[in-house]
């Protein structure tokens, strides 16, 4: 089984609710830029959603092992043993995962549903497969 967030892109609206609640649950801040889903911007301009897929890259990519994934396919981060080196940033085919300057580690989606209840448009939900 793997637990991810999905999105139903044609209804997103762009209102930017799901990015302000997932960064100010885990960073205190509505800040889009610490959010660990981003709304960018089709070519057409409609807006698109990333979201984490659990791929695994980032846990390929720490050379720490402090990337693991858990029993419900979400792939965690261990700040005990996290380096804060940005290899799993950098790897992340999405560009959701997050490095504050003011964190030792970086934050990734766990699935935790902040952004799904935060979305008026009910355009995000949580699936398993």
């Amino acid at each position: 089984m793997k637990k991810v967030i999905v999105a139903d892109q044609a209804a997103c609206v762009k209102c930017l609710g799901c990015e302000l609640a997932c960064a100010n649950a885990f960073y205190k801040e509505p800040v889009s830029e610490l959010s660990c889903i981003k709304i960018t911007e089709k070519e057409d301009g409609s807006p698109k959603t990333l979201v984490c897929v659990q791929c695994g890259k980032c846990a390929k990519a720490c050379e720490a092992g402090a990337i693991t994934q858990n029993a419900k396919g979400v792939y965690m981060i261990s700040k005990k043993l996290c380096v804060n080196c940005g290899k799993c940033v950098e790897v992340c085919p999405f560009g959701v995962l997050v490095k504050s300057e003011d964190r030792d580690v970086p934050s990734k989606c766990i699935a935790c549903g902040i952004c799904v209840e935060a979305c008026p448009q009910d355009v995000l939900a949580i699936k398993e497969s």
